[in-house]
Order: C-alpha cells, then sequence, then structure tokens
C-alpha cells in the first residue's frame, strides 16, 4: 500500500496547470506586474462618490486586479497541493498572499469610502452608467453593511492584521498533512501499514473488524498525543473571530458569518433543531447498520465499514470516468460535453500520491481558465462519488463564470454544494437503475443512507460543535484540547445514540475534531448539510420533470452571485426558509431504509 511518487503517475490522471501559466517564470511575470498596478488604487480615494464614471472607472479596475490576484493565487495553491512538502511551492503561495495583503492595505480606504455614498446617490448613478448595473449586488451589501463598516484607518489597520489571521489553518494543514508523524500497524493480513490520512480512509473501510478497530485506535491516538498543540491552533482561530466580531460591532461570530449573504440566522439554528428531532431516524440508521454487519454492538470504528463485505462494489478510474458519463445524461448534451472535456483536457488530478495534499475539492475561481479537481481515487464506490460530487462543483464554476460577468461569478458557499450533492443523486439513480444483485443492491442503498449520514447529521454535528466552541470563545472561557475533546465528545454521544445503546463511543474518537480542516473556515460546514438537502428536493424535481424544470436548474448553476443564495433556491424551487425540503429529505431516508429492511 506504499503511495507512488508524483513523478511515477501517468500524465492522464494528473492535471494540467499549463494554461493558467505556462511555467513558474511566467507567474512570477505576471506577480511583477500586478504589483506595479496595486498603488494605482491610491489614486482613486476620496473620488469614488464624485461622479457615475469614476465609480464604473474603479470599479472595473478593481475586478480586473482581483480577478489577476485569484489567478496567481490559485496557481501557487494548487502547485503547493501537489506535494506540500514542496518548499519551493509552498513559497510561492506566501509570496502572493503578501501581495494580496498589500493590495488590501493600500485599498482600505474603499470599504468605508463606498459606504459613505448615499443610496440616493448609487440610484442615480446606475441611471446615469448602465455599466453599473453589474455591480448591483456589490452595491447592495455595501448599504446592507453600513453599520458593519469601519473608518479608513481602521480598516488598514485590519487589513494589515489579516496577514496573521490564516496562521492557525496554514499551521493545521502544514503539520496535519505533511509534518505530524504517523503510526506504523499490521492488518490481519501481516501487511503493514503507514497509517496516513490516505490508507486510513482505506483501512477503516475495510470488511475485517480487527482491521477497523486497529486504524481506529492507532490514528485517534496519535492525534490524542497533539491534543494541546491542535488546542492551541483553535484557540489562535477563535480569537482571530472574536476580536473580529468585536472590531466590526457584530452580535456574535454567526451573525457575522451568515450576514454577507443575508442568510437568517434561524436558518442556522433550525437546522441543529431539525437535526434533534430527527436523531430517531439517524438510529434507526444505524441500527439498520448493526444489523447488516452482524455485530452485538455497533462501534464508532464500524461506522464506514461495507454492509455487505461480498460486495463488489469497486471501479478503475476508467470505469467510474464512463459511469459519471452516463449518470448526467438528465442534465443534458452541453452538460455532459463539459464533463468530457474536463476528462480529456486533465483538469482532475486524480489520483494519490507521496505528499499530496489529503481529501479533494474543485477549484473554479480562475476566471479565464476552466477549473480544476483535486481528489484521491482509491477505487471504492466513495471514490466515484467523490468524482461526481467534484464535478458538480466543476459544472457550477464553469456555468457561472460563463454566464456571469467577474463581479457576480463567484457563487455563495451557502449554494455550493447542492450542484455536488445533486450530482451525487443522480449517480444513486443512475446505479439503482443497474444492480440488480441484492448484495450489490443493499450495498448501494447504503451509501445512500452514508450520504444523509456522512453529510446531513455528520456536518450538523460538525455544526453544533463549532457554534458551541464559538460560543464559549465570545464569553471568553478559556479554549484548550482537552475542553475541546469533551466538548465533542458529548455531541458525538448524543449524535450516535451511545446512552441509548445505539452506537457505542469508546471516548478515543472524542479528539476527531482535531481532524476537520474546515473549522478553520468560519461556519462552512452547516452549508454542507442545507445544499444537501435541497439538492435531495432539486434532483427529484429535474428527474421527475421536463425541459421547463431542467431549464431552472441550468439558470440556478449559472446564477452565480447574481442574487442572494435564498432567492437564488426558491427560484430553482426549494424554500430553504421552510422546513419542508428537511421533511422531504428524512421521508427519502426511511424509505431507503424501507427498501432494505424488504431485501434483507
Amino acid at each position: 500500500m506504499a503511495q507512488k511518487t508524483r513523478t511515477e503517475i501517468e500524465d492522464t490522471y494528473k492535471w494540467d496547470l499549463t494554461p493558467i501559466y505556462p511555467s513558474v517564470e511566467e507567474w512570477r511575470k505576471e506577480k511583477v506586474e500586478i504589483f506595479k498596478k496595486i498603488d494605482t488604487v491610491q489614486t482613486y480615494q476620496g473620488r469614488l462618490g464624485r461622479s457615475a464614471a469614476t465609480l464604473l472607472e474603479f470599479l472595473e479596475f478593481d475586478s480586473e486586479l482581483n480577478k489577476t490576484l485569484t489567478k496567481l493565487s490559485c496557481y501557487a495553491s494548487l502547485l503547493s497541493d501537489e506535494d506540500v512538502n514542496n518548499a519551493e511551492n509552498i513559497a510561492l503561495t506566501k509570496e502572493i498572499e503578501q501581495v494580496t495583503i498589500d493590495f488590501a492595505q493600500k485599498a482600505a480606504f474603499v470599504r468605508p469610502e463606498l459606504a459613505s455614498i448615499p443610496a440616493a446617490t448609487y440610484a442615480a448613478f446606475m441611471k446615469e452608467q448602465p455599466g453599473l448595473s453589474q455591480y448591483s449586488m456589490l452595491i447592495d451589501r455595501i448599504l446592507r453593511m453600513r453599520a458593519h463598516t469601519l473608518s479608513d484607518v481602521e480598516e488598514a489597520l485590519l487589513a494589515k492584521m489579516s496577514i496573521m489571521g490564516d496562521t492557525p489553518g496554514d499551521t493545521f494543514n502544514i503539520f496535519s498533512d505533511a509534518e505530524m508523524p504517523f503510526p506504523t500497524i499490521k492488518l490481519q493480513s501481516g501487511e503493514e501499514v503507514l497509517l496516513d490520512h490516505s490508507a486510513y480512509s482505506k483501512v477503516r473501510a475495510s470488511s475485517v473488524r480487527a482491521d477497523r478497530e486497529t486504524a481506529f485506535k492507532a490514528f485517534w491516538e496519535n492525534y490524542r498525543k497533539f491534543e494541546g498543540t491542535f488546542g492551541e491552533l483553535m484557540n489562535g482561530n477563535l480569537k482571530r473571530a472574536v476580536f473580529g466580531i468585536s472590531a466590526r460591532k457584530y452580535d456574535s461570530c454567526l451573525a457575522a458569518a451568515l450576514h454577507y449573504n443575508d442568510i437568517p440566522v434561524a436558518v442556522y439554528k433550525s437546522l441543529i433543531d431539525n437535526v434533534h428531532a430527527a436523531l430517531p431516524t439517524f438510529h434507526r440508521y444505524l441500527r439498520l447498520k448493526q444489523r447488516l454487519l452482524g455485530v452485538d454492538q455497533l462501534k464508532y470504528s464500524d461506522i464506514y465499514a461495507p454492509a455487505v463485505a461480498t460486495s463488489n462494489l469497486h471501479f478503475t478510474y476508467e470505469e467510474a470516468k464512463d459511469l459519471v458519463l452516463e449518470a448526467l445524461k438528465p442534465l443534458g448534451e452541453d452538460y455532459v460535453s463539459v464533463v468530457r472535456r474536463a476528462f480529456a483536457e486533465r483538469w482532475i488530478d486524480a489520483m494519490p500520491s507521496k505528499g499530496k495534499a489529503t481529501g479533494a475539492y474543485s477549484n473554479g475561481a480562475i476566471y479565464d481558465v476552466h477549473p480544476y479537481i483535486l481528489m484521491n481515487f482509491n477505487e471504492l464506490y466513495d471514490d466515484l462519488g467523490t468524482l461526481i460530487h467534484e464535478l458538480g462543483h466543476t459544472m457550477h464554476s464553469y456555468l457561472s463564470n460563463k454566464n456571469q460577468p467577474y463581479a457576480t461569478c463567484d457563487y455563495s458557499i451557502f449554494v455550493a454544494e447542492v450542484a455536488s450533492t445533486f450530482n451525487e443523486a443522480l449517480l444513486d439513480h443512475l446505479m439503482l437503475q443497474k444492480l440488480t444483485d441484492r448484495d450489490e443492491r443493499i450495498t448501494l442503498l447504503m451509501n445512500m443512507l452514508d450520504g444523509f449520514k456522512g453529510t446531513l447529521f455528520r456536518q450538523t454535528q460538525f455544526a453544533e460543535f463549532q457554534l458551541l466552541m464559538s460560543e464559549m470563545a465570545e464569553k471568553g472561557e478559556p479554549i484548550t484540547g482537552q475542553r475541546l475533546t469533551e466538548l465533542y465528545g458529548s455531541i458525538l454521544r448524543k449524535y450516535y445514540g451511545h446512552d441509548e445503546g445505539v452506537c457505542h463511543i469508546d471516548g478515543v474518537e472524542n479528539i476527531e475534531w482535531a481532524f476537520i480542516p474546515h473549522f478553520y473556515m468560519g461556519f462552512y460546514v452547516y452549508q454542507y448539510s442545507t445544499s444537501f438537502v435541497a439538492s435531495q428536493a432539486l434532483s427529484e424535481i429535474v428527474l421527475k420533470g421536463g425541459s421547463e424544470e431542467l431549464k431552472r436548474y441550468i439558470n440556478f448553476l449559472s446564477a452565480g452571485d447574481s442574487k442572494y443564495p435564498i432567492t437564488e433556491l426558491k427560484e430553482a424551487g426549494v424554500d430553504m426558509t421552510t422546513s419542508e425540503p428537511f421533511e422531504q429529505a428524512m421521508n427519502k431516508m426511511n424509505q431507503l431504509m424501507d427498501e432494505i429492511e424488504k431485501l434483507v
């Protein structure tokens, strides 16, 4: 199970970054050029509200500059993720980070100056200059966020301090992905395995329970050794967030995170409440898992195990590509043809390699180039799901970039996971038609239920933990690794029904919070849950509907940031301010369990 080095992997399985920059040398040339332009921003100081022409000129200049800075930053980030141990590539990310900070400092006057322009003046400017219409969302946000906009000096100070803000997350990534020592375990077969992130993901899904338990114990005990370090990193991350809400006069970290996209705080909290009310449904799933595994007591180390040990749901990468293209046919040939391009033109870095960043993502932020996908394909059904998931993000970015001006191309995180989990639903729909073997069908149905577990219940579990630890920080309570482990453990026991005997929590897994990089990204994870609920409803609408329903969905993917996310979803057919989509998702989950119970 030793990983290959990057040079040992065929080019066809690696992304091609040359459409962004032919070489690092070309990247450096553009970095020098953009650095020369940064000072230009200060020539607009004190002039933004003088005329419609000046305002439009500045916004166009600012868009072009940010577009290039994003392109530079993304290239450095993608290159760095090929091998997180490569110091030269990591240095590129630091270089462009400093340029971005310099620009933010020099442009610190922009936000307060734009906020000082009266709404009536904006209205008059937009009538006078039709080109300002593409910035209508930006202007609306400026007016909405006036109360949280500071003076020129204060904004400049915050911009200068922001260079330190990412330190906890950056340190976490370097330590967790590259420098943290990993244990070696011996499997029942006698094979020795270095239990890094990729190997752990594979062994925890083993059909051999003893191997799962060995891997589980060794992996989390290893994390527990660094509980204090991870606790201090999270403490620094939370201190930054609390400082931010204090400076900008928000009531809470949650309110600050949701305000930009006009998401009601009630949507976040009702998600947690709805999941609490649905825990009996989740526990039904866990008991079904226990029954299929044939164990007396389900343990947390069993939750990734295959429901049917003899299942053959494994796919080569080439087989996975064919299945993806077939599953996406309901979205039309225009959609599918772009996915074919993604495979043929090497938009995807597919295979695990030594030093490569773990996990998976789609980066669609480079406006004038296509999106890129990073993943680690291990031939499991989950990897097939990951591939079609990330292609959902890629197509969302592709269509938004194609149909929106740069000012409104970047869709909000709240809707980001809709397109990806929608694609997973299409894959499940296809595979249910293909699989007739009893065991394989049970495996597929359990994989679908695992989606509810992993995306809805697990991410809401994360969201609750994130909310509670931010509230601890807001109250000035001490944040330590030990306290976070205790907090996470209490949530874990509640969700998995430990006290009711549903799923046993040993305690070693309580350190799992230290494994999750998303906790350094603000209030991010709840949107996996809300998006999953929305996509379940939308996929049913599209599969059962006709051309009009498909058109509405493609329009949603093409909308970018031209409207607020709640509005975008309503127009696509789902109202996330009500509990109806959640109730529909729970009905579907129970239907899946009904079918499994008939099969067994």
